[in-house]
């Protein structure tokens, strides 16, 4: 059976959301929006109906997405869980911890799918950190972004580098044992740029970089672990794996007795004779497309989803770890 679906918000991203719906297996039945500007806009350009109030869909729907700004989660994702309707909230889950915990709360009181919007979890690229495993041990990441206008309500943590702070918890599944912090505001009241390392009680350690103050958009990320690293590029659907070879000895090789000048290909030796090397372009993938995707399939099937609200507070609790210590290292 198909879920009847609703979008709340059709701003910049809820444009994005409604025009996908409109493509996947459900009945995407109306639109919520304040704005009467935006509200038209988005009637005449995709032809749903958009009420003022979200209120008013109670009784039409199954299930909503929240694409609001962060500081009315709460009140909007809360509204619809106690109403028994399920709810992919984007990220992050809410403006503070309490309020996430709060939402989580509400999902298992009532027993509601409640989906938290890390779209990078659903990149295809991500296929190459699979091959590294659960034993990193070193990962840095540069997320780096034009102004754009949005967000602005919260601060470059909250905005981008909360994505990297997920894929790292997902990665390490590890306790966060310190973290230290630099940022700063540039345009906005909050920090427009942030940089954190983070350090996990196994000896994992992450290095974060967020800027939304970039004059180019970068979305990379590094991981390293004994078996060998993964760089990934999410901007550009590319990633590479290299990996040690199953004869790799390091104390057999005896790397300092080769005679680099009697290796004709110094490049081939290495790459196909100690390491592997395997590149990932992966243009076909749509992130977004697929996490609603998998949203309505946790809906179907009453399943958990693969960002939970769990997730969803983990990663907050984190990027509010970074941002405490940011304040204590503010440079006004």
């Amino acid at each position: 059976m198909r879920s009847n679906l609703a979008v709340i918000g059709v701003g910049h991203l809820g444009r994005h959301h409604v025009r996908l719906l409109k493509e996947l297996d459900c009945n995407l039945v109306a639109a919520a929006e304040p704005d009467e500007r935006a509200r038209e806009q988005a009637m005449t350009q995709f032809g749903i109906d958009v009420v003022a109030d979200y209120r008013d869909l109670i009784g039409r729907v199954d299930a909503v997405t929240v694409v609001v700004p962060t500081r009315l989660h709460r009140e909007v994702a809360g509204f619809f869980l106690e109403n028994g309707v399920d709810v992919l909230a984007e990220k992050p889950i809410a403006r503070t911890l309490v309020e996430g915990q709060e939402l989580v709360a509400l999902a298992k009181k009532h027993g509601r799918i409640l989906q938290v919007g890390h779209v990078e979890r659903f990149n295809p690229v991500l296929k190459g950190i699979a091959d590294i495993g659960k034993n990193a041990r070193y990962i840095e990441s540069h997320r780096l972004a034009p102004f754009s206008f949005r967000s602005t309500d919260i601060g470059v943590v909250l905005d981008l580098m909360i994505h990297d702070l997920d894929l790292v918890l997902a990665l390490v599944q590890d306790e966060i044992v310190s973290v230290d912090a630099f940022g700063g505001a540039v345009f906005t009241p909050a920090e427009d740029m942030a940089s954190a390392v983070i350090k996990f009680k196994h000896g994992a350690v992450a290095h974060l970089t967020a800027n939304r103050v970039a004059l180019k958009a970068m979305r990379k990320m590094r991981v390293f672990s004994p078996d060998g690293y993964v760089s990934l590029d999410f901007h550009a659907a590319q990633g590479m794996v290299v990996k040690k070879q199953p004869g790799w000895d390091l104390q057999k090789l005896e790397i300092d007795k080769i005679d680099r000048a009697q290796v004709g290909d110094l490049w081939k030796f290495v790459f196909e004779g100690l390491l592997s090397l395997h590149e990932y372009k992966l243009d076909e993938g749509n992130p977004l497309r697929d996490e609603l995707a998998a949203f309505l399939q946790c809906v179907r099937d009453r399943s958990r989803p693969l960002v939970s609200g769990e997730d969803g507070v983990a990663a907050l609790a984190a990027a509010e770890q970074v941002i405490a210590a940011i304040a204590r290292n503010r440079w006004d």
